[in-house]
């Protein structure tokens, strides 16, 4: 009997005695599932195999689980803080357990309702006690979603309490997948005795094979369109370059330039530049991602004339009934070097003239760059970001003029609905933050900052015109044109790969 090499493969590596599964097979020989999957198949067809086919349950964690597992339960965490308040010994206030336990308002209730169950302690009247003999890995549901995580598995092996525990709490989830065992029949088994040979098969009709007339003698190799195949995923633009390149692609059209700078600048251009005082909140080290080495830029980089109008306009304002901050600065303070909290400074430098040479009226500029800033992590927060930068430089610019651009920019991306609020900046007046209702939930959500440039942040940069400006956040931008509820299911180490595959941005 003469068969095509796959099938062979399987015919010979298949047992009559034990079912042997698919991933088996192709793991022995070296095959691909799929082809083993359509050769098991073709001998079934045959009666030399039987394919039994059966539906089974794993579990896989979800995001939430995937988060438990590697910082830890949250009951497990109200436990050791209620411990290192020394709870064992007494009881402490349940308030001040949950502050040692650094726990996330939104996880207090989930703690303290495990904490009960699984009896940690006892907590009553405010008070918490915890029971010193209890061990958190020994915690049966810890180990299991531990297991878990290691390497999506078969949930027969834990415990059917603690299998619920975890699918109630939303850690795991229950994935069904088909599994195909192949047998060898009777009918198999004699053939084998009688020996099979690897037929000589073509893939593919060619021109040569036309030619000569050897497609009558050869035999075709048999396909299963109805086979299963291996999922593959092509490489595709991430959604979120993709916005960002429509955003250029919009704001190039309304007339704009693109420009870009440096991601690591001097605090003078960050902030100093834009009338913002040394001791201002958003200037602390906690807020910016500073350099250890280099620390600061060299005072031959920062040109003089423009440090030094800079630093007069901060101590004393310009223009006759200019007030400056009448507060201590410093140009070793001003050197010191960050990443860009924000992409301002590449406006600061185009307006100065440090970027394009001196720029005369009128004139328009953007930016889609990355800015970081040390936030904390939720849905619309992210450490690194696409800041949308944008200004105008031109003659008598109004309120309604910059209001209007953002109308224009934002319908583009079928947003309509835009609130605008009055608000304060150190460096723009009148200023306006932006705000965008989103599709899914119907919350505002703040999209960006605006206004028209105070004359203490152009006087010292040398632009005599008005110049109006904002900063859109990129990813705001994304949730509102896409329906996203969650930054971090598209960027970030919790992305949704299941989204990026699959989901198409529609604008």
């Amino acid at each position: 009997m003469k068969l095509p090499e796959t099938q062979v493969a399987v015919l010979e590596t298949a047992s009559a005695d034990d079912a042997t599964t698919v991933e088996s097979i192709a793991a022995e020989t070296g095959e691909p599932v799929e082809s083993v999957t359509g050769a098991a198949f073709a001998l079934a067809e045959e009666g030399l195999v039987a394919v039994e086919e059966t539906v089974e349950t794993e579990l896989e964690p979800t995001e939430e689980g995937e988060t438990y597992e590697y910082e830890g339960l949250p009951e497990h965490a109200l436990w050791v803080g209620g411990l290192s308040l020394d709870a064992d010994e007494g009881p402490v206030e349940i308030g001040e357990a949950i502050g040692t336990s650094n726990l996330d308002e939104d996880l207090v209730e989930v703690a303290l309702a495990n904490f009960a169950r699984k009896e940690m302690g006892a907590i009553d009247d405010g008070q918490l006690v915890v029971d010193p003999d209890f061990d958190p890995d020994s915690d049966p549901e810890k180990a299991a979603l531990s297991g878990v995580a290691d390497g999506t598995v078969d949930p027969a092996i834990y415990d059917d309490a603690v299998v619920d525990q975890l699918l109630r709490r939303n850690l795991v989830t229950e994935r069904e997948t088909t599994v195909r065992r192949v047998t060898l029949t009777d009918e198999g088994v004699t053939a084998l005795m009688e020996g099979v040979e690897v037929a000589e098969t073509v893939g593919q009709v060619t021109s040569d094979l036309v030619t000569t007339g050897e497609w009558e003698a050869v035999e075709f190799a048999e396909y299963n369109v109805e086979a299963d195949a291996e999922t593959t995923y092509g490489g595709k633009h991430h959604p979120l370059r993709r916005m960002v390149d429509r955003v250029s692609e919009v704001l190039v059209g309304m007339g704009f330039q693109e420009m870009d700078g440096p991601h690591v600048d001097a605090d003078f251009y960050i902030h100093d530049c834009l009338f913002m005082p040394q001791d201002h909140p958003a200037r602390d080290h906690w807020d910016r991602f500073a350099l250890e080495s280099p620390a600061r830029m060299d005072a031959e980089n920062l040109p003089e004339d423009l440090r030094e109008r800079v630093e007069r306009a901060h101590r004393e304002g310009v223009g006759p009934n200019g007030e400056g901050y009448n507060s201590p600065w410093s140009e070793e303070f001003a050197r010191a070097l960050a990443l860009r909290g924000h992409t301002t400074n590449l406006s600061v430098r185009h307006l100065a003239g440090l970027a394009a040479g001196d720029l005369e009226p009128p004139q328009r500029y953007f930016s889609v760059e990355k800015a970081y800033r040390n936030d904390t992590l939720d849905a619309t927060h992210l450490l690194e970001f696409f800041q949308i930068e944008g200004w105008v430089m031109a003659e008598d610019i109004t309120v309604r003029d910059l209001m209007g651009t953002f109308t224009e920019f934002y319908e583009q991306f079928g947003i309509t609905d835009i609130e605008f609020k009055p608000h304060y900046n150190p460096y723009t007046e009148p200023s306006f933050e932006l705000f965008g209702r989103h599709p899914e939930t119907g919350e505002l959500i703040e999209i960006g900052n605006s206004g028209i440039f105070r004359p203490e942040m152009l006087e010292p940069l040398g632009v005599e015109a008005d110049v109006m400006a904002w900063g859109l956040a990129g990813e705001r931008l994304f949730m509102l044109a896409t329906g996203a509820e969650d930054i971090r299911d598209v960027h970030g180490t919790l992305v949704d790969l299941d989204f990026l595959r699959n989901e198409e941005v529609v604008y």
